[in-house]
């Protein structure tokens, strides 16, 4: 799909920069969010820099907002269906919540640099 922009040497093996690895895990993190390629894509032009529309650059904001509205509410009904379990299921479950939370944070930190 292009996001990962790589040379190549003369025996046409695929030579990556250095930055390419935080654009691999910039990449991972938001499939893990579930985004469309072309989502990605454009995030990743807004990260380099490359794209600096301001009425693009304003949806996104938007579009994140909008997500955190929808994540919010599915993480209330997640809540309310947890506390039902036994204390031990609970407890899975609330780590596994937390690891999750911890990527959307990083995500989100990613988004406003």
């Amino acid at each position: 799909m292009g996001l990962l922009k790589a040379s190549r040497s003369k025996s046409n093996y695929r030579i990556y920069e250095t930055d390419a690895i935080d654009d691999l895990k910039f990449i991972e993190d938001c499939k893990k969010l579930s985004l469309p390629l072309d989502t990605i894509r454009k995030k990743l032009e807004i990260k380099k820099g490359i794209t600096l529309d301001e009425k693009l650059l304003l949806q996104r904001v938007d579009f994140v907002h909008h997500q955190i509205k929808q994540l919010n509410n599915e993480l209330s009904d997640l809540i309310f269906a947890i506390e039902k379990l036994n204390q031990e299921e609970k407890e899975s479950f609330y780590q596994k919540l937390i690891s999750e939370s911890t990527c959307l944070v990083n995500s989100l930190n990613l988004l406003t640099k």
